[in-house]
């Protein structure tokens, strides 16, 4: 028997809400790149990765739970390769994009993440047939030329972790693309719960397959770790999928271009760090190619 659907309804265009959420949700999401960094230190990757995603399963459910849409869990059919793929995605992205930020300065790692709200724009495009015209790929060519700049003189020592970063960045294009489509049948509650918790099944899976569990941080890394589930992939999320309610993909993809405005001091005052010039000279071009970009969409749109 098929499970009749529960459409949400339909919610009229605001600017002022949708904005307002997608700041929110770029707010607490600048935050993983603190919360992450730390908790890196104490845990490989891939133990990170599964006990973070583990952790915003359950802040999910919980919020689920308060909310009081447990029912809203069982999905109709038509929606359920939705989940997989946007678990899938998720769960992969959370690996690679973990795995590159244990190499990379934060700030830098953040810089190179704006590739990832350009490329969700390209597939809106593809996709979701919203409208971009010729003149948008001059601001990606000028994206990649800053990420150029960004690794002259230091590419070998930083390869790996601006290619795993990138790769993360695809993985989030597919991410916010199924979420966008999904938005209108699944409450943002909903579809945050099913991202994290088909993260953390592949993660987890995959984290016992190749032997990493190493539970070897201190209570500082765990505090980390747990704090930056609940308010990056949960509380961050459910503000972003809000957005999307009110909002296009490609605008609410404007918002989260400006990330590194709000990691550069974090991450200064956590670590004590900030980007080499060359890094902060390329990510500069990166974060004007990527406003561009998202501008010019939005004349578009």
């Amino acid at each position: 028997m098929q499970i009749p659907l529960l459409r949400l309804p339909k919610i009229k265009q605001d600017n002022t809400k949708g904005f307002l959420f997608a700041l929110a949700g770029t707010i607490l999401v600048s935050t993983n790149y603190v919360t992450a960094k730390h908790g890196l230190r104490g845990f490989n990757p891939y133990t990170f990765s599964m006990i973070w995603t583990i952790a915003a399963t359950c802040y999910s459910f919980i919020i689920i739970v308060l909310s009081g849409r447990i029912r809203e869990l069982i999905l109709p059919r038509h929606l359920v390769l939705r989940m997989v793929a946007l678990g899938f995605a998720t769960g992969i992205g959370m690996i690679l994009g973990w795995a590159g930020l244990a190499l990379l300065d934060p700030s830098f790692a953040s810089f190179l993440w704006r590739f990832a709200p350009a490329l969700t724009i390209i597939v809106s495009y593809v996709a979701l047939r919203e409208k971009m015209s010729a003149w948008e790929l001059l601001p990606f060519v000028i994206m990649l030329i800053g990420g150029v700049i960004s690794t002259i003189g230091v590419w070998h020592a930083v390869a790996t972790g601006v290619v795993l970063t990138l790769l993360a960045c695809v993985t989030v294009a597919i991410q916010m693309l199924v979420a966008k489509k999904s938005i209108t049948d699944l409450h943002p509650n909903t579809l945050v719960f099913y991202r994290v918790a088909g993260a953390a099944s592949i993660i987890t899976l995959y984290t016992l397959l190749i032997h990493k569990v190493e539970f070897s941080g201190d209570i500082s890394h765990w505090a980390a770790t747990l704090s930056g589930a609940f308010l990056g992939p949960c509380c961050s999320f459910l503000l972003t999928f809000r957005s999307y309610r009110y909002w296009s993909l490609s605008r609410s993809s404007i918002v989260l271009t400006i990330q590194p405005l709000f990691v550069l001091p974090m991450s200064y005052i956590a670590f004590s760090q900030i980007p080499t010039v060359l890094q902060l000279i390329g990510g500069a071009i990166i974060l004007a190619g990527a406003l561009w970009l998202a501008e010019l969409h939005k004349r578009w749109d």
